[in-house]
């Protein structure tokens, strides 16, 4: 049987997805033919701030995260200066992701996610990618394939989205410097950047632009 853990902030929405998973996974293969001719799936559910504590417990053999959940910038802090999340090397990472947002796919992939799986897609083809990443095996929907390429052209250095992503938590100029430990001047300077490299019109604009394609 392969251990599941589903990771999201919402509750209801990480039972409703487990429900699911069980339900396909009793139901039918990759076939699409009624059976348990690859076995069920044992899913676990939790929230991000025992995500690492569960990870540890359980010891899934896929852990699925939607990147649109907030609480997946979590996991990219935790994660090893080498890459991964730290939720264990052995665990396989599975990403439900949108072609539209590739600073996630990017984050992702740093992360050394296995799966991609669009979200857009159908119940059986995550099912599908589940067993594939169980099985070490690397799994991308074809669908996908616009957003990684966006995402090898993300515009912002390190600091960059660093600055960025300070402003958008609402920090000053010189918050953000003395956080950084850069000027105020610098830390002007690479707002300025950020802001001419997205096509924004404004620091504003520039925060939208870049969350909205998830890199920030």
């Amino acid at each position: 049987m392969t251990k599941v853990l589903v990771l999201h902030s919402v509750a209801l929405l990480r039972s409703a997805l487990a429900a699911l998973l069980t339900k396909e996974s009793e139901g039918s293969g990759e076939s699409g033919e009624p059976g348990e001719s690859e076995g069920a799936f044992d899913v676990s559910t939790c929230g991000w701030r025992t995500a690492l504590r569960q990870a540890e417990s359980l010891t899934p053999d896929v852990c699925v995260v939607d990147l649109d959940c907030p609480g997946t910038a979590t996991l990219w802090e935790e994660g090893r200066p080498g890459g991964g999340t730290g939720l264990g090397s052995r665990i396989g990472l599975l990403v439900l992701a949108s072609a539209g947002r590739p600073g996630a796919l990017r984050k992702a992939f740093e992360a050394r996610a296995l799966g991609y799986v669009d979200k857009d897609g159908s119940p059986r083809r995550l099912v599908r990618a589940i067993r594939k990443v169980a099985a070490g095996e690397r799994f991308v929907d074809e669908s996908l394939a616009f957003g990684f390429l966006e995402a090898s052209r993300m515009p912002l250095t390190a600091r960059e989205l660093s600055v960025l992503a300070r402003a958008a938590e609402g920090e000053s100029i010189a918050e953000i410097a003395r956080g950084l430990h850069l000027s105020n001047g610098t830390v002007r300077n690479y707002m300025a950047s950020a802001t001419r490299k997205v096509g924004a019109r404004n620091r504003i604009d520039a925060i939208r632009i870049s969350q909205g394609a998830g890199w920030v």
